[in-house]
């Protein structure tokens, strides 16, 4: 306890702290720049009532559009940085990392996926949040051979249950087993219910 009587901020809440803070600002930077985005990954799932991510942002735009987004906020005092992969780029606030992601599991966000996007307040500053079901989608397609932890995104599922159109998110995953292996485990966990499967 601190003078005052109240306990300490552990690290994982001063994590959780500075993730909202670097992305309100850079929230607030593209929106003044009009650049269209949607707050996606685990932030969204939190924006949506899952737990509250510690990890880094994850913000979906078109490809045309990262430039422009790059240059707003190296702007406003963040820094890019090179990475090997061709889906996204870095941002650095700081400590905290923020993904520009504008080929989520190989799909191009296009106009369509922006405009499903639904305005919400994060952590005080409205901006557009994807859907919870294309949220799911982009998930279940990132899963392969290699990459097919299940844990992590269990509880995500289970808090954002009821805003997923499931129909939908069995449809647009149908050519991946990873994708159908975990809604079957959905499914026994009683977490979904319905034949779509």
């Amino acid at each position: 306890m601190g003078e005052s009587g109240t306990a300490a901020a552990t690290p994982s809440q001063t994590a959780a702290e500075g993730l909202l803070l670097s992305l309100k600002r850079a929230a607030s930077v593209l929106q003044e720049a009009d650049v269209d985005f949607a707050l996606a990954g685990g932030c969204a799932a939190y924006a949506r009532g899952a737990a509250q991510s510690t990890h880094d942002v994850d913000f979906v735009l078109r490809e045309s559009d990262v430039p422009e987004a790059v240059r707003v906020l190296t702007a406003a005092g963040m820094e890019h940085r090179e990475c090997p992969e061709n889906w996204l780029t870095k941002i650095y606030d700081g400590e905290q990392l923020i993904d520009l992601i504008f080929s989520p599991a190989g799909r191009t966000v296009d106009d369509e996926l922006l405009k499903r996007a639904e305005v919400l307040t994060v952590a005080a500053v409205r901006m557009p949040v994807l859907r919870a079901d294309d949220l799911v989608i982009m998930r279940l397609l990132a899963f392969t051979e290699t990459t097919c932890d299940f844990s992590g995104f269990l509880h995500v599922c289970r808090s954002l249950r009821e805003q997923v159109d499931w129909p939908r998110v069995a449809a647009q995953t149908a050519d991946s087993p990873y994708a159908y292996a975990f809604l079957t485990l959905l499914h026994r966990l009683g977490v979904i219910e319905g034949d779509f499967l």
